[in-house]
């Protein structure tokens, strides 16, 4: 959350790539059409000749394997706009995302001034058991200097097998400079981005996807928040485009004490539906729960909004979701690459299917849905023509366009352009002048919590970050940061909180801003009534 415009719009390519849900089927269940191979092996003779021709006769010389690539990619665009093929290149960066980790040294990192500078270390990680600290700069790996290495690269000298080790030099703020080894460990890729306090009584968890790892996350998360003495929870699957199939069917547990359905699939053949049952000993219903969505909420964060709106567990708050009810089943194939198709409708206990219609080969289309700025309004127009369903309370609902929220809380932050310019800048001067500031004030600071509600940043501060951006000769428009003065300060404070203890005190600060939280919580009333009614 670097940058809280992003929940305004959902990246297009991220959302192609990562919109999905595997469904966790054995290969070997697999049936395959029963169409006529005839029609097959004629196209394959044209083809063949096709492939013949081009090579024999066209002008300039062709890349097969690219002109391949090519006609793969059209086969899926004939599909629905979940079924596609993954190039060879991409497969291994896919299956690190949602097998949940990958081995290195576990640092999320920046290239600023010609180096390699930690944005932070993750945790758990070999770079934060070494001390590595936000703001500390790479200048040599190995003893080969780093000056203006390119991202790959560092992928290329930092990534490398567990036990492996590398030597850094590291220049820190403040001007010492010093060697230090590092053994290569597996790094985990977490699923929960957050997990904190937002008052007394309110945790928060901020969940980006469902990989191989989730449940045991959020179950850390929980008993991590409870033991700060939680009575009531707020789950934040704002613009999780989804992952496991079983992950969100065991999230969905976590919150349903009585034996349910909380999603079932139907396919081609018998073999493809799968129905998940709540296991009342896994789920806990004694706390009013609040399920935060938005446009960019797809899959498998659809299939847990469901449930607890279908079984009148918590209430769901936010926009209405992305829409996508289709169970993918990833295949390998034989040259590294990958397909991934469509072999079921996922369904919610109501019944509901909440795919969005679609119109074969049109991705395009379906995705610029989601950048519609009265989107909310034209589906609510839609909804007489939707089918209507009933939740276990008698409550209606609707399939046919995603998870149309119990209480719409519209997105409403509105920057101005140029305070977007300084958030997103390559030379990041929000996290380089909160680092700066947090080294050279740390006898100032106590207890995160009298930093979080009493410290501030004021128009000396102000000023001071201004002059900071003038030297760093980026371009300024100070009629329209002072506009944003209040917000600007809040980003920087976050940035010290960051550097001082982490991210997940960064990430309670800046929340102060994120109206569709602070509205969220407006509603835990109402979130609590649904606990009176299933005792």
């Amino acid at each position: 959350m670097k940058n809280k415009t992003l929940f305004k719009k959902v990246p297009f390519v991220l959302m192609l790539i990562t919109v999905t849900l595997f469904a966790l089927i054995p290969l070997s269940q697999i049936v395959y059409s029963k169409n006529p191979y005839s029609a097959i092996e004629s196209k394959l003779k044209v083809m063949n000749q096709i492939l013949y021709y081009i090579n024999q006769l066209y002008f300039e010389d062709v890349d097969m394997d690219e002109l391949m690539e090519g006609a793969f990619q059209g086969i899926f665009k004939q599909l629905d706009p979940h079924s596609i093929y993954i190039p060879a290149k991409q497969q291994e960066e896919i299956e690190e995302l949602f097998r949940g980790s990958f081995q290195g040294i576990g640092i999320e990192f920046d290239v600023l001034n010609g180096y390699i500078t930690v944005i932070s270390p993750v945790a758990d990680s070999p770079s934060e058991r070494a001390g590595l600290m936000p703001g500390d700069q790479i200048i040599a790996i190995d003893g080969e200097d780093a000056y203006e290495i390119t991202k790959k690269d560092v992928f290329k000298k930092l990534r490398g097998p567990k036990g492996t080790s590398v030597e850094i030099t590291i220049l820190r703020l403040g001007g010492d400079k010093f060697d230090v080894t590092i053994i290569r460990d597996d790094i985990p890729i977490y699923s929960v981005r957050a997990a904190l306090m937002l008052d007394n009584e309110t945790g928060y968890i901020w969940l980006t996807r469902f990989s191989a790892t989730t449940d045991e996350e959020v179950r850390t998360a929980f008993n991590q928040l409870e033991a700060q003495g939680m009575k009531r929870l707020l789950l934040d699957l704002r613009n999780n485009s989804g992952g496991y199939l079983e992950q969100a069917a065991a999230i969905s547990n976590l919150f349903i004490a009585r034996k349910d359905t909380l999603v079932f699939t139907k396919g081609k053949s018998k073999k493809m539906e799968q129905v998940f049952i709540a296991d009342p000993k896994q789920g806990r219903e004694d706390y009013p729960l609040i399920v935060l969505i938005n446009r960019g909420s797809a899959s498998a964060s659809e299939i847990v909004a469901g449930a607890i709106q279908d079984l009148d567990r918590g209430l769901v708050v936010g926009e209405t979701s992305f829409g996508k009810g289709l169970v993918q089943r990833q295949l390998p194939l034989n040259d590294g690459s990958a397909m991934r198709v469509t072999i079921a409708r996922y369904y919610t206990p109501s019944g509901r299917l909440i795919q969005r219609p679609y119109t074969n080969g049109n991705a395009k289309e379906y995705y610029k849905d989601l950048y519609i700025e009265n989107r909310e309004t034209v589906l609510d127009s839609l909804k007489e023509l939707r089918p209507k369903y009933k939740t276990r309370l008698g409550r209606i609902v609707y399939g046919g366009g995603g998870i149309t929220p119990d209480q719409y809380i519209a997105w409403d932050l509105k920057l101005q352009k140029n305070t977007q310019k300084l958030l997103t800048h390559s030379k990041r001067p929000f996290f380089n002048w909160g680092s700066n500031y947090a080294n050279s004030h740390r006898d100032e600071f106590e207890t995160y919590e009298n930093f979080n509600s009493y410290w501030i940043l004021d128009q000396n501060d102000f000023l001071t970050f201004l002059d900071y951006v003038r030297n760093q000769e980026i371009e300024l428009n100070l009629d329209e940061l002072e506009i944003d003065k209040d917000y600007i300060l809040n980003m920087l404070k976050s940035e010290i909180a960051s550097s001082y203890w982490g991210k997940d005190e960064a990430i309670g600060i800046r929340l102060r801003y994120d109206n569709q939280v602070m509205s969220a919580l407006n509603y835990f009333n109402e979130a609590a009534g649904f606990i009176k009614i299933s005792q």
